[in-house]
């Protein structure tokens, strides 16, 4: 048997390592078990980074605004310089699938990927994660949980379009 979907929240990392310890040895004591690779980690408030946005749209990759020699994340949506994106010549030709390297390498917090819990057990840090079926992120806004119903809900409607043709009847 597994214990599922539980948050603790701490306001430091180490009392949140102290308070992840106790509850897995209490949660074993009574015959359970944790999975500590689905276990994930996110960093919120005055100790994650937040950046203070002076134009509409920012580079992901350097933080400066973005002009029309830019390209969009096809993942994130995000905007990023072609001098940033490490392209050479063309844009257009890579613009549909572009994806920024935030999405194909996420690091967070600093340059961290994971938190240390002692007893060899490692677990990752991310800027969002879904719980109880809502999107959440570290800047505490609710983007990600809105982009994540609405392409929730494009799915629904494209596994319905078959349903949806027209129906031809003879006279």
């Amino acid at each position: 048997m597994y214990a599922d979907n539980l948050a603790v929240i701490a306001e430091s990392e180490e009392e949140l390592i102290k308070r992840l310890n106790e509850w897995k040895e209490n949660v074993e004591s009574k015959c359970m078990r944790v999975n500590m690779n689905k276990t994930k980690v996110m960093i919120s408030g005055e100790r994650q980074k937040v950046r203070q946005k002076a134009v509409r749209w920012l580079c992901e990759v350097c933080s400066k605004g973005v002009s029309s020699n830019s390209l969009q994340c096809t993942s994130c949506q995000k905007w990023v310089h072609k001098k940033c994106s490490g392209i050479k010549g063309s844009m257009s030709k890579v613009a549909k699938s572009f994806i920024c390297s935030g999405c194909l390498n996420p690091v967070t917090s600093a340059g961290r990927t994971s938190v240390d819990i002692g007893a060899s057990a490692k677990l990752e840090l991310v800027d969002k994660f879904c719980y109880l079926g809502d999107m959440l992120s570290v800047g505490g806004d609710a983007d990600a949980a809105v982009e994540a119903r609405i392409r929730i809900g494009w799915n629904k409607f494209r596994q319905l379009v078959p349903l949806c043709l027209p129906i031809r009847t003879c006279l």
